[in-house]
């Protein structure tokens, strides 16, 4: 019997609102909160809020982890080759 490829892990990213993604992203390539809130002309307090929901949908407990989820679901990891 063939062996059966592994399943991709699931994108934790995936259910995340466009607003979401711009906030991740530019998370993701080191801007602050008032750098985001500028770019995307919101308040800092709104960015915070985009970003208590983003972790609460990730499970993310912090920054750090937020943007290697990020990254992660860019650049998946290689399945497993089977021997």
């Amino acid at each position: 019997m063939p062996a059966v490829p592994p399943r991709p892990a699931p994108d934790p990213t995936e259910g995340l609102s466009r607003r979401e993604h711009q906030v991740l992203e530019l998370l993701t390539h080191g801007a602050t909160y008032a750098a985001i809130a500028r770019r995307l002309q919101l308040s800092p307090h709104t960015v915070d809020t985009y970003l208590r929901r983003i972790r609460a949908k990730t499970g993310a407990t912090n920054r750090i982890q937020l943007a290697l989820l990020a990254h992660a679901a860019r650049h998946p990891a290689p399945a497993a080759r089977a021997s």
